[in-house]
């Protein structure tokens, strides 16, 4: 039942019944215990449908229960502290750290989890657990990430850090836990099969297939950066050469900028680069939305790759909906229009008319939320 409000915020009895396939006298049941142990509070009457008006619930903002949010990329690391009714409590902690290149990434991880929990103020028991979106090829259900963070001990990942911080750990891979939050609170509510982009360092990608999140036989389902539609043969950071990657990520997109600048090429990016106090990729964003012409070339060439492996799996997965989630989403109309072209012309469409693409509205906050909903979807109220 917390579940159930947690996502969907004020209920009634019988929708809580139609969500969780219990009859209505055992939600009931459920519901005035929660309602007895502080959980739960009735909000008031439901808007009129005809008939009698039904009471409806939501979660007790003031039951003072907390969830820890840490999102990570490669090389930047964000926590948020929410309430159950995902209100954040602080700021948005944030910590530069190089999971590829940093041979102490665990070790300043754990720091940066701990001092910002002594920072809140909030008591260790008043705490659910804390969810951790990260990349990589992460196994959720051993709690280990094969490609960054490696535990000095025998034992996984997620139990290290459960052991070191003192409190229940939940990791998840990165665009996993963003495609979980798109089906939960974003533009993809109410969809059962849904494809969401994660544009990045890498370009991930999380399934959503019947309304659930889709991982694969082990896990590791959606590695969409490994898709061998690359126009060059530089070699990708899995060993592989051709990957989309190595053409699309925003690394390599900030290293053609500055190369094409460094031969003469005019741009804004050339200021802009000279201010180390943000990331080169998030500069490289704010030039094309400005219109900044070389970085909107570059974003083009990229984005219409991206669209031609949109089109391979439009082609195999046949989803409803198509998001662009992500650090680079924050683009928005500049990627569309190279995507659909690519779409257009490599993509039956027959197709390709029945799948909608739109870019995330829940930007960068998307891996937060994810990292939250991990910590519901596997923690014990009882």
């Amino acid at each position: 039942m917390i579940k159930q409000l947690y996502y969907g915020k004020m209920l009634t009895l019988t929708e809580l019944s139609s969500l969780s396939n219990k009859s209505l006298p055992l939600i009931t049941n459920a519901v005035n215990d929660l309602v007895k142990d502080g959980y739960v509070l009735e909000h008031g009457l439901a808007p009129s449908s005809g008939g009698r008006r039904p009471l409806t619930f939501s979660l007790n903002p003031q039951k003072q229960m907390y969830i820890i949010a840490v999102a990570m990329d490669q090389l930047v690391t964000r926590m948020v502290i929410y309430d159950l009714l995902n209100r954040p409590q602080n700021i948005t902690y944030t910590l530069s750290l190089s999971l590829a290149e940093d041979a102490d990434a665990l070790t300043k991880l754990i720091q940066f989890i701990r001092s910002n929990i002594k920072l809140s103020g909030i008591s260790s028991d008043q705490f659910l657990g804390i969810g951790i979106g990260m990349p990589g090829f992460v196994n959720a259900e051993q709690g280990v990430n094969y490609t960054f963070l490696k535990s000095p001990e025998e034992k996984g990942l997620r139990d290290y850090l459960k052991k070191s911080i003192g409190l229940p750990v939940f990791i998840e891979n990165d665009s996993s836990l963003i495609a979980f939050a798109e089906l939960k609170f974003g533009i993809g509510r109410g969809f059962n099969d849904i494809m969401v982009i994660n544009i990045g360092w890498g370009i991930g990608l999380g399934m959503i297939i019947n309304g659930s999140l889709f991982k694969g036989h082990n896990g590791y389902a959606g590695e969409f950066s490994h898709i061998p539609l690359a126009q060059s043969n530089k070699l990708c950071s899995c060993g592989k050469r051709g990957c989309l990657e190595v053409d699309t990520s925003l690394l390599v997109l900030v290293e053609r900028a500055k190369s094409e600048m460094a031969e003469g090429v005019s741009s804004s990016m050339e200021n802009l680069f000279k201010d180390e106090s943000r990331l080169h990729g998030d500069h490289f964003l704010d030039a094309a939305r400005a219109g900044d012409p070389l970085a909107i070339s570059i974003l083009s060439d990229a984005a219409f790759l991206i669209g031609k492996g949109i089109a391979t799996l439009i082609h195999i997965m046949n989803p409803e909906l198509i998001v662009l989630g992500g650090r680079g989403a924050a683009a928005g109309k500049f990627l569309m229009a190279p995507i659909q072209q690519a779409i257009n012309e490599f993509c039956i469409p027959r197709l390709a008319e029945h799948t909608e693409i739109k870019v995330s509205g829940l930007a960068s906050e998307s891996e937060l939320l994810g990292a939250a909903t991990l910590v519901v979807e596997n923690c014990d109220f009882a």
